[in-house]
């Protein structure tokens, strides 16, 4: 499994995926919230966390085990009813 270098505290624990191959393959989960209060506990403002997430970590894919990154509290979920 492939970790996200400095963000251990982060990991939320496994899951597992539908590879390309029509295998399941094991990723870690973070919690992208915790990643952003890290960046801001060492140096970032929030908005310069989230940019760094987007840019640095969602936006890169470096194969089939790459981390998934879930935003529990993320305020495109404000006022959703579901």
């Amino acid at each position: 499994m492939l970790k996200i270098d400095g963000f251990d505290e982060a990991i939320i624990g496994p899951a597992y995926i539908w590879g390309t191959n029509g295998c399941s393959v094991q990723v870690l989960v973070y919690d992208a919230e915790e990643i952003r209060n890290i960046l801001v506990r060492d140096g970032m403002n929030e908005d310069e966390a989230r940019e760094y997430i987007e840019f640095n970590i969602e936006g890169a894919y470096v194969g089939p085990d790459t981390p998934i990154l879930v935003w529990r509290y993320d305020m495109i979920w404000e006022g959703h009813d579901d």
